[in-house]
């Protein structure tokens, strides 16, 4: 049963107009909202026609939130189902724009692209910008790589960047409201060159103009255009504030601007709008207009009703204390004066006597904040052997070890998966079996791609013996028979040998390799049949591929996946051939990517379904999430910075002159044409003024430390609100070995050795 606390207690006595919530982490928030609505249901305020609208910001939410109210409603005797609404942001403006699609120029049928199949189109773009400006890397590459370095990045790296850089740029002009001709046209008015806002222009029209060919949008047309809908037709924005009378928003730190308008919109002026968040965990801001500063304007609106969920039963008073004096280290000594607003109040307080959900027991030495220096392979070591040494006493426990990137998840499962008692759950972008299974999958098609290359026939030979690594010797007997493959000088001779030319007569007198004789007559056999596969249609082949590689249930079934994601990839570019669908594979592969449909984010994550396991996820992906013991590594100043002079920034690629952040200068030169001469008519979202200064190139890399500063603040305060009871933070010395404890850990790490002094202090008087 439900038993609400004296500061849930004041906002379920919300009845009419703006309110504006801070929530604690673990304050219970969800329920409180989910409760809220219900009441306001029961109540009978609502006409048969009418619902309630709840707005949040993940699929997996949206389940919670319905199940919640629907939990409340019948228990109160009504039928579940009826009078409310729960949508993410894109789910309502999906909405929105579907019930009267000619309003914004759209036909019936138009269909939406997902991330997946939009970054697939934005590559394209960018590589057909990157055919016609092959010179474009020479204005922005550092003077100092030497000639064959410099032809490499070009090759590997110099792509990506556009493409990211490209990205980055076409969502910021939609969440403007700036199409390719609004933008151009400025461009076009430019006296001052804007190499980056050219490049941004031109792949955002060849985006755009894909997107028009398959009559199709993306998640940022969405929101635009629902947006645009309400504002050109007064009729139907009233019937959907009659339809809605009530507007609550759950994780409301994370709204856009063009986010916030819609739900402003539909609220109107004298609505009933609840807005509910945290802005210490707004972690989703980089390169968008997603800002923490939207939920605290709010809050200071005249009209807006205040309210806090400071409690929080999550976690031990020790881990509470940690989290509150993080929020005054950052507000009162935080090396950047700019960034002193990066965590604002409430403190976590625990619960009240009596409470339903109370704090764990507090257990001071179980927060432990770890100063050693470690490389980051000691690191990795470290958290294992705790591991090793915690799990088998605990296995009524949940354990997570968060990590600031993906990359260094794949290197920590990777040495737990030396330990066969140790089962463990992933929550990256892409999970270790998708990995390995689009690797697989990849390396091959890259050979059929190139089927003379006795090089990558050597590799699809380990590939195909794979299994073999279980066994030092029988995996050694592997690597020679591919390393005389790699030496096969005519890769014909060995697939389809003649009288006089049979590279497998050759082997005789090369030990282990003419011992495999018959493993290498299996594989040939095997080569060919794929060979002759190449002409079936990409998801035909790679199924073909599958039957062959795989014999695990799930193994297939990632198979399955992937055909069915390379055939759209097929059919969206038809100009791809099998290097082009390789490449597709490699980045899922290298894990950059989240493979979609095969996720938790698509169906919720319950940690406490997985006790006994061991849960590797990035700090993002924990948000909302909580185990009873947390490892949280890579504390240093490359993963979370403070902007000092020896700090570097994950964004700010070292192939680039000047430490420039190509992406913030390319939104510096969006801005700076938004801001030049007059504007459209009607278009007040800059005031036309020529006094205005003109682009300054570096001044947006700045900027955008001190934002990303800011971020990462904020993201190692939801790293340690993770923890239930049990807190374990370290650092690493990075890759080179010159990366230093990031600033903050040194805060709280003297903030623990004070306490633990104090505590000795008292108990020696």
């Amino acid at each position: 049963m439900f038993r609400p606390r004296p500061s849930q207690e004041e906002i379920l006595k919300y009845e009419r107009g703006k309110m504006g919530i801070s929530a604690v982490p673990g304050s219970g928030k969800t329920f409180t909202l989910s409760r809220l609505a219900a009441d306001l249901i029961i109540g009978g305020g609502l006409q048969d026609d009418q619902e309630v609208l709840i707005v949040t910001l993940v699929n997996s939410a949206v389940g919670h939130f319905a199940r919640q109210v629907a939990k409340f409603v019948e228990g109160a005797g009504l039928l579940p189902g009826l009078s409310y609404r729960v949508r993410t942001l894109h789910g309502l403006a999906h909405d929105i724009v579907r019930e009267h699609p000619g309003l914004v120029g759209l036909s019936d049928d138009f269909q939406i692209i997902d991330e997946r199949e939009a970054d697939q189109i934005r590559r394209s773009a960018a590589e057909a910008w990157l055919r016609t400006h092959p010179l474009a890397a020479e204005e922005f590459l550092s003077p100092d790589l030497e000639q064959g370095r410099r032809e490499w990045v070009q090759r590997e790296r110099w792509p990506e960047l556009v493409s990211d850089t490209a990205r980055s740029f076409i969502k910021r002009a939609k969440d403007l409201q700036q199409t390719v001709a609004a933008v151009g046209e400025r461009l076009a008015g430019m006296s001052q060159p804007l190499p980056l806002a050219e490049m941004g222009c031109a792949i955002y029209a060849d985006y755009q103009r894909a997107l028009t060919y398959r009559g199709a949008v993306d998640f940022d047309d969405l929101i635009w255009l629902a947006l645009q809908a309400l504002e050109r037709d007064r009729d139907y924005l009233e019937r959907l504030r009659y339809l809605w009378p009530f507007v609550l928003e759950d994780e409301a730190q994370d709204s856009s601007e063009l986010q916030e308008q819609i739900l402003r919109s539909l609220a109107g002026p004298t609505g009933n709008w609840v807005r509910v968040g945290d802005p210490n965990q707004a972690i989703y801001e980089t390169f968008t207009t997603a800002s923490p500063r939207h939920l605290r304007r709010f809050l200071g609106e005249q009209g807006v009703a205040a309210r806090e969920l400071p409690n929080s039963g999550r976690s031990t008073q020790s881990i509470m204390d940690l989290a509150n004096y993080l929020i005054d280290w950052a507000q009162q000594e935080h090396p950047r004066e700019t960034v002193r607003d990066t965590l604002s109040l409430p403190h976590i307080e625990p619960t009240p006597p009596g409470d339903p959900q109370p704090n764990p027991a507090d257990r001071p030495q179980q927060v432990r904040i770890v100063a050693g220096a470690f490389t980051p392979d000691r690191e990795v070591r470290l958290v294992v052997d705790s591991l090793v040494r915690w799990l088998p006493e605990h296995q009524d426990q949940t354990v997570a070890v968060l990590v600031p990137r993906n990359e260094r998840g794949v290197h920590l499962i990777d040495q737990l998966k030396k330990h066969d008692d140790i089962e463990i759950v992933e929550l990256l972008r892409s999970t270790q079996p998708t990995r390995a299974a689009a690797g697989a999958l990849g390396n091959i098609v890259d050979y059929l791609a190139d089927p003379a290359s006795a090089k990558k026939l050597s590799t699809v030979y380990r590939v195909w013996r794979r299994g073999d690594r279980k066994d030092e010797a029988a995996w050694q007997r592997v690597l020679v028979v591919a390393r005389a493959l790699r030496n096969c000088r005519h890769v014909e001779d060995f697939l389809w040998p003649r009288v006089t030319r049979n590279w497998l007569d050759d082997l005789d007198g090369l030990g282990e390799a003419a011992a495999a004789m018959d493993r290498l007559v299996e594989f040939r056999d095997l080569v060919r049949r794929w060979q002759e596969a190449t002409l079936l249609p990409i998801g035909q082949l790679i199924l073909a591929l599958a039957q062959d590689l795989f014999q695990e249930p799930a193994d297939l079934a990632v198979a399955h996946k992937l055909a069915a994601l390379l055939a759209r990839a097929s059919e969206s570019n038809p100009g791809w051939q099998l290097p082009e669908l390789t490449a597709e594979l490699a980045v899922i592969a290298r894990n950059e990517r989240r493979f979609l449909g095969l996720s938790s984010d698509d169906t919720g994550f319950d940690p406490d379904q997985h006790k006994g396991k061991v849960v590797v996820a990035t700090v993002h992906k924990a948000k909302g999430l909580e185990w009873d013991r947390v490892y949280l590594m890579s504390v240093n100043n490359y993963d979370f910075p403070s902007a000092e002079p020896y700090d570097s920034f994950i964004a700010e690629k070292w192939f680039v002159r000047g430490q420039l952040n190509l992406e913030a200068e390319a939104l510096a030169q969006l801005q700076a044409l938004l801001q030049q001469g007059p504007l459209p008519e009607g278009d007040d979202l800059f005031p036309g003024d020529s006094s205005l200064p003109t682009y300054q190139e570096g001044q947006a890399t700045r900027e955008a430390r001190l934002d990303y500063v800011a971020e990462r603040v904020r993201l190692l305060y939801v790293g340690i609100t993770r923890a239930r009871k049990e807190l374990m933070i370290t650092w690493n010395s990075g890759r080179r070995g010159d990366s230093q404890p990031a600033i903050p850990f040194i805060a709280l790490q003297t903030f623990l050795e004070q306490r633990t002094m104090e505590g000795m202090e008292g108990a020696d008087a």
